[in-house]
């Protein structure tokens, strides 16, 4: 599981920030978001509640897709979606908000940490991950 607790977590200040807020930081992966809780519902007729426990359809989801060895290039945008998915569970669990830096996206967790969701998804398809510890981790008390 990724989890990044390097200087982030002090946070920055002025002009230098590369980091926004809620609502410009959040904008895209919420819209990704509801476009994977669309399609997971439309396509695999799966409905995602937004809830920890839906974590675990997700990491199978993944699981199915790399059983069938699909070209990453063919799932990136899918699992950018269930990436941000968890994010999005882990916000709303955690009462965290999302981050962004040169075109990545993060959760930050009121604890300061940071976590990347969307990377944690490429790490299931790759077979080494799972969104629905990450978020465990994530909304557990450090």
């Amino acid at each position: 599981m990724t989890t990044v607790t390097s200087g982030w977590t002090s946070g920055w200040s002025g002009t230098t920030s590369p980091q926004q807020t809620r609502p410009s930081a959040a904008a895209r992966p919420v819209r990704w978001a509801a476009d994977a809780v669309a399609t997971m519902r439309e396509g695999a007729r799966l409905r995602l509640d937004y809830s920890a426990q839906s974590l675990w359809r997700v990491d199978r989801v993944i699981d199915g897709i790399r059983r069938e060895e699909a070209p990453y290039a063919a799932v990136e945008t899918a699992l950018r979606g269930l990436g941000a998915y968890a994010g999005e569970v882990i916000v709303r669990a955690s009462g965290g908000e999302w981050w962004t830096t040169g075109g990545d996206h993060w959760v930050r967790t009121p604890d300061g940490r940071l976590w990347d969701p969307i990377d944690e998804a490429r790490r299931c398809f790759a077979g080494d991950g799972s969104l629905r510890l990450l978020c465990r981790d994530a909304t557990a008390a450090p």
